[in-house]
C-alpha cells in the first residue's frame, strides 16, 4: 500500500508541478508579451479535480484523513478498534458514493457528447474520465482497507487493527518527519 501511496504522490506532485509552470508561462507571456496562451483556468480546473481525488487515496494510505481523536485515546483497545474499523468502513462507503455519483457524471457526459464551454470546447470525457479513474482508485483502495479492517475485526486482532487504521499520532508523525529529513 505504502508504494502505491508513494506513486500517486508523485503523480500528484508532477501534476501540479506542470500546472505551475504552465501558469508561470501564461502569467509572463501576458506581462511581457500581451499575449494569452488560453485554457491554463481550464487545465487548473481539471488538474484539481484529478490531484484532489488522487490526494484522496494519498491520505487514506498515510492515515491522514482529519479525525478528532481526543477521546479515543482514553478509551480501551476494544473500543479503540470498533471505532477504527467504523471510520475506516465509513471512508468506504463514502468511496462508494463518489464512485457512484462519478458514475453518473460520466454517463450524462457519455450521452450528450458534453464540451467544455471555452474556447478549447475540450471533449469532457478525457478529463471528467481521468478524475473519474482516480476517484474509482480511492475508491477500491478503501474498500481493501475496510475489508482488511473487518477481517482483523472478526478475528479479534485488536491491537492489529488499531496499529494499522488508528490516526496517526503527534510521536508518529514527528518520527516520520526526522525520517524524511535524514534520508535527505
Amino acid at each position: 500500500m505504502e508504494r502505491i501511496g508513494h506513486w500517486l504522490g508523485v503523480l500528484f506532485g508532477y501534476l501540479f508541478l506542470a500546472l505551475a509552470l504552465l501558469v508561470t508561462a501564461e502569467t509572463l507571456a501576458r506581462k511581457l508579451f500581451n499575449v494569452s496562451l488560453q485554457g491554463a483556468d481550464e487545465l487548473g480546473g481539471y488538474c484539481l479535480a484529478v490531484g484532489s481525488s488522487l490526494a484522496f487515496s494519498v491520505a487514506l494510505i498515510e492515515r491522514s484523513h482529519i479525525r478528532i481523536d481526543l477521546l479515543q485515546q482514553r478509551l480501551p483497545g476494544v473500543l479503540q478498534a470498533l471505532l477504527n474499523w467504523l471510520a475506516v468502513v465509513s471512508i468506504a462507503c463514502f468511496g462508494g458514493l463518489l464512485a457512484w455519483v462519478g458514475y453518473g457524471i460520466i454517463s450524462e457526459t457519455v450521452a450528450f457528447r458534453s464540451t467544455a464551454p471555452t474556447p478549447w470546447a475540450t471533449p469532457l470525457i478525457y478529463p471528467q474520465g481521468l478524475w473519474y479513474a482516480a476517484l474509482l482508485v480511492f475508491a477500491l483502495l478503501a474498500l481493501v482497507l475496510a475489508a482488511r479492517a473487518s477481517w482483523l475485526l472478526v478475528r479479534g486482532r485488536w491491537r492489529e487493527l488499531n496499529s494499522e487504521f488508528q490516526p496517526k499520532g503527534a510521536m508518529e508523525e514527528l518520527a516520520e518527519e526526522i525520517d524524511d529529513v535524514q534520508r535527505r
